[in-house]
């Protein structure tokens, strides 16, 4: 609906959506002469195109993205919507030519202007992709006095989702939306609008459209209901449907099938390489997914042989993705890396970044084989079954991998789904071991220890981190937030010391493997292996920075608020005493 109009919907079953617009213009005649608007006049037809990233980074900020085209013109229009939107609230409008809105474009891709300008920080590095695409027919109404002149204009659309835009899903060839309906006033004549609207409200089938909302907002959310899916329905975070009096069973292997789910619905991203957050979050699904083996799987109650089994396919499948991610983070920081150069030029580093992106193409048609292997194939199918059984209290012990069929529980071994262990006790035991660890180990940590020991450290702490992470909803929000900050400062400067290592290692060898290739004249290759070194050099001095650091840090984590903080978040987890 036109911004700024009062604006109805039509409500009830398709087949009856006409009755309701000709009740509508019987009762508006009853009060107004009704003439159609002469060609030219407001309303037409246009084109919208709502676009986010996968993980929905412009809704959660409260903003909304549309391509909308009128006329054979293309125009970006950004709107801010709810408490959470920051900045004008009027719309930002930004021309652009030669947009191909049904091909994903990154966020460094975008055409320059003002939307880019509000945007870019917020998506990156992400790509923009089409969500839904709804083409609006428009008729426009005047409404005139007993004088004929014009006192008000009653403006109907008719959205419609046709096939080929839709961005999701969706297999109908036309999926028609409710008609929205809306009244202007005309300069001078405040009174007959009001009284229009008054007389639409009354009118069977007829709703206020978006009360208190946006009307771009409903218009979505109602495109995306009809096509299957909704807004914000993907986020990186576990977010399992568990509660504290669930068996510790069922709970962890609905902790674990959220974590599938989430390896499952990035692997299409990743495949065509849309954007690089795809792999990173299905890695990250990954690593989650080991830990939770590693912290909770024998609640599971399987048999060692198959919990190793899933366990050694978990790593498999995170050492394939390891390369590719790799070079990601070269290639998202090089940017970065070209502006601490000072003795060197930028342009020296230009054959090191040619060498990264032929090796990581090569490194992506591995993952990709790897991707549509009958191995990752079966992993995936024999997870989900292994843990829907568990999850859907079953009372028999699922197979072994690639086996099917599922066995009864081992004799002597008690049913897990018996178990009289609750998730929220089992968040309570496992957290408070994975913080003693963190604890215990960090305190040992001197300025004299080696470097292992804050590798090892920082391992203890994501493990800690995930166990946190998996029973989120257990947990008081506030008493989390605070627990979590505590710990997330503590893994920055581990993760500083660490990434920044892991840095300085792979450059060298990437330096190495550039002269063993001879990939550019012996020359150009000396000039950039020195750039090399001095981005080193600027890593070892972020390191030690890391270093000095830590101490704080760890203090700030482990030492008496640190563990008051924790003692509360788990005495309070679940309503537990």
């Amino acid at each position: 609906m036109t911004p700024g109009l009062a604006g109805f919907v039509v409500a009830g079953a398709e087949p009856h959506w006409d009755d309701a617009l000709d009740s509508v213009m019987a009762a508006l005649a009853e009060t107004f002469a009704l003439a159609p608007a002469r060609a030219g006049a407001p309303g037409g037809g246009r084109r919208r195109t709502w676009l986010d990233t996968f993980d929905w980074r412009l809704y959660r900020a409260g903003l909304l993205l549309e391509y909308v085209t009128a006329n054979r013109a293309g125009q970006l229009v950004l709107t801010s919507v709810g408490a959470s939107a920051a900045g004008d609230p009027e719309p930002v409008v930004q021309p652009v030519t030669g947009w191909r809105v049904v091909q994903p474009c990154l966020f460094d891709h975008l055409p320059d202007g003002p939307v880019t300008d509000r945007i870019a920080g917020v998506i990156a590095p992400r790509a923009l992709l089409p969500l839904v695409t709804v083409a609006t027919t428009a008729s426009v109404t005047s409404l005139l006095n007993e004088d004929g002149k014009t006192v008000a204009r009653l403006l109907i659309e008719r959205p419609v989702i046709t096939a080929g835009h839709i961005g999701t899903a969706g297999s109908e060839a036309r999926i028609d939306l409710p008609p929205r309906l809306s009244v202007t006033e005309v300069r001078g004549y405040p009174g007959p609008a009001r009284r229009a609207a008054r007389i639409m409200a009354l009118a069977p089938q007829i709703e206020p459209g978006a009360p208190g909302g946006s009307p771009e907002k409903a218009l979505l959310d109602e495109a995306l209901a009809a096509i299957g899916t909704r807004a914000g329905n993907y986020s990186n975070k576990v977010d399992a449907k568990i509660t504290a009096d669930m068996a510790s069973a069922r709970a962890v292997a609905t902790i674990l099938l959220t974590l599938l789910g989430a390896v499952e619905v990035n692997v299409n991203g990743v495949l065509r390489d849309t954007d690089t957050e795809f792999l990173h979050d299905l890695r990250v699904a990954v690593r989650r997914t080991r830990a939770a083996i590693k912290l909770l799987g024998e609640v599971l109650g399987l048999a060692d042989d198959v919990l190793d089994q899933f366990a050694a396919d978990f790593k498999w499948l995170g050492d394939v993705t390891t390369p590719v991610r790799d070079l990601d983070v070269h290639l998202l920081d090089f940017a970065d890396m070209t502006a601490q150069l000072k003795a060197a030029k930028p342009t020296d580093l230009d054959p090191f970044r040619d060498f990264l992106v032929q090796r990581r193409a090569r490194e992506f048609r591995a993952l990709a084989r790897a991707l549509r292997s009958p191995r990752f194939g079966q992993l995936t199918a024999n997870w989900r079954a292994t843990l829907t059984a568990i999850a859907d209290g079953q009372p028999r012990r699922p197979g072994k991998p690639g086996k099917g069929a599922a066995k009864p529980a081992l004799p002597g071994r008690p049913d897990p789904l018996a178990s009289a262990q609750t998730a929220g006790g089992l968040a309570i035991d496992r957290t408070r071991v994975a913080f003693r660890k963190v604890a215990r180990r960090g305190g040992a940590i001197t300025s004299d220890s080696p470097a292992e020991s804050l590798h090892d450290l920082r391992k203890r702490a994501k493990e800690l981190r995930y166990a946190l992470e998996f029973f989120a909803p257990l947990h008081d929000k506030q008493d989390y937030a605070a627990v979590l900050g505590d710990l997330k400062r503590l893994q920055d400067c581990l993760g500083e010391f660490q990434d920044t290592e892991v840095q300085m290692e792979e450059i060298r060898a990437l330096a190495e493997a550039m002269l063993s290739a001879q990939a550019a004249s012996r020359g150009a290759i000396a000039r950039t292996v020195l750039a090399m070194g001095e981005i080193t050099s600027g890593l070892a001095t972020r390191q030690v920075g890391a270093r000095d650091a830590f101490e704080n840090r760890f203090a700030g984590f482990a030492g008496q608020d640190g563990q008051r903080r924790m003692a509360v978040l788990l005495h309070r987890t679940g309503g537990a005493a």
